[in-house]
């Protein structure tokens, strides 16, 4: 990781020659956790990631993870201001600076509206929709897919523009398969690095003969706007009682009942939940109905349940 090695003392740390000090826990996952920082420099709040690498692969898999964010400098997906590979003993920490986005993850809006027992309107569905659009726009016009979109990877900043992060996940878009042990190899990955409420069908049983391709994150960005729309993905209730998503996902998807969204929108939310990859609509597609439906009268305000 081609940044200075990074030093820790009396709550502050350096990272790519600057130093910051280290605020609060933000977030805690079992492989990963992120600090809020200040730079002692420019006094601006960043959220520092740090990823426990206990072995080779590990390492490697930090080590994608930067590749990844590299390759991107757009305002829907999360830049790396910097950084570096730490020694922890005889083992290390991969340390990742990105921007801190103040307003939290899509996940915690749907979290506060839904307790209050409220839903998104429309309008403001159409425009966090559209911005993590173009982010996967940017994501696989550079042949990419992400794998692993779901609420708790989008940020919302204060003009609830979403911001795409966690890029660990993300793999060439278009993965071929042409026998039983890469099929095997490839359903292993998912299981491993797919969040199993938000994964496409195809990955829960890949065929030995078949093309993965970037239409997973379509599936994903459906269960992503069902959240949006009724409060939870469409899988969460299923996986939190013990059933079968595997089993679930290959069914049609059934809406609740509700005229809060428009047809235009529900319809959408359908073509992007095809369980037949090769049916789902590119994001291109997807882009050019979200314009038609947001140039559509307003929606409705937040709408009590």
């Amino acid at each position: 990781m081609g940044q200075a090695l990074c030093v820790c003392s009396r709550g502050t740390v350096s990272v790519g020659g600057a130093r910051y000090l280290v605020l609060h826990r933000l977030a805690e996952g079992g492989f990963s956790y992120v600090d809020l920082v200040e730079g002692l420099r420019d006094g601006r709040f960043y959220a520092l990631k740090r990823i426990l690498c206990h072995d080779k692969e590990d390492h490697e898999a930090a080590l994608h993870e930067v590749e990844m964010h590299g390759l991107f400098d757009h305002p829907n997906i999360l830049r790396l201001v910097a950084h570096c590979m730490v020694e922890k003993g005889a083992k290390h920490e991969a340390w990742l600076l990105l921007p801190y986005v103040k307003g939290g993850t899509l996940w915690s809006e749907v979290e506060a509206l839904r307790k209050k027992g409220t839903f998104m309107p429309e309008q403001r569905i159409l425009l966090i929709l559209h911005g993590i659009c173009c982010g996967l726009q940017a994501i696989h016009s550079k042949g990419y897919a992400h794998r692993d979109l779901k609420p708790t990877n989008v940020l919302l900043d204060e003009d609830d523009r979403p911001v795409l992060m966690d890029l660990g996940s993300m793999n060439q878009a278009r993965i071929e398969v042409s026998n039983s042990r890469e099929a095997m190899a490839l359903q292993d990955w998912a299981a491993q690095r797919c969040t199993i409420s938000y994964r496409a069908p195809e990955l829960f049983t890949v065929p030995s003969q078949c093309i993965i391709d970037e239409r997973t994150d379509i599936w994903s960005l459906g269960c992503v706007l069902y959240c949006m729309m009724f409060g939870e993905g469409p899988y969460d209730a299923i996986f939190q009682k013990g059933d079968s998503v595997a089993l679930a996902v290959q069914n049609p998807i059934t809406l609740p009942s509700t005229t809060r969204y428009s047809a235009a929108l529900q319809r959408l939310l359908f073509s992007m939940m095809t369980v037949n990859p090769q049916e789902r609509p590119s994001i291109s597609d997807i882009l050019h109905q979200l314009e038609g439906l947001q140039q559509a009268p307003a929606g409705q305000d937040t709408t009590q349940i």
